[in-house]
């Protein structure tokens, strides 16, 4: 099932700790929606600008796969939200310039510079939330200490 032009279901549920212990990673009918939204309003519109492929590092986790992962039980994952993109493994683009360019025109809840350096994060976190207002919140993770932390990104 296409999401958008570019963008599939498998793309945004596939997840290797998912296959390796079983767990259900598909979305519910809410889910669904906000992915479709992500996907036409976030996804598709980087990947029609830069005309390169965009990969999915991370996208839909069930609550299980959230868990067994580690992952904030906050995150906008759970809900079909948030992708985690990564140019890098394909080449042509950064993901210093993904960044930049959803960072410029694209209407976002959350999007976070994920550790990396000062010209180039290791991934992309974007969010965007289908219902209510999305903050434009911009954010850095570093590991300071062993702990992520997040902070305004300047």
């Amino acid at each position: 099932m296409n999401l958008s032009r570019n963008l599939t279901l498998k793309e945004v549920t596939k997840s290797n700790t998912a296959e390796r212990h079983g767990i259900d990673n598909q979305p519910n009918q809410e889910q669904l929606k906000n992915l479709i939204s992500l996907a036409e309003n976030i996804f598709q519109p980087c990947r029609d600008y830069f005309g390169k492929a965009i990969y999915i590092s991370s996208g839909l986790r069930s609550k299980e796969l959230n868990t067994k992962i580690g992952g904030s039980s906050s995150s906008q994952h759970c809900k079909g939200e948030a992708l985690d993109l990564d140019c890098d493994i394909f080449g042509g683009i950064t993901n210093g310039e993904l960044f930049d360019f959803i960072r410029a025109k694209i209407d976002f809840d959350q999007l976070i510079w994920e550790f990396g350096d000062s010209k180039n994060p290791n991934w992309v976190h974007v969010s965007r939330k289908r219902k209510g207002n999305n903050r434009n919140q911009i954010l850095k993770a570093q590991k300071i200490g062993g702990k992520t932390i997040y902070s305004n990104y300047q």
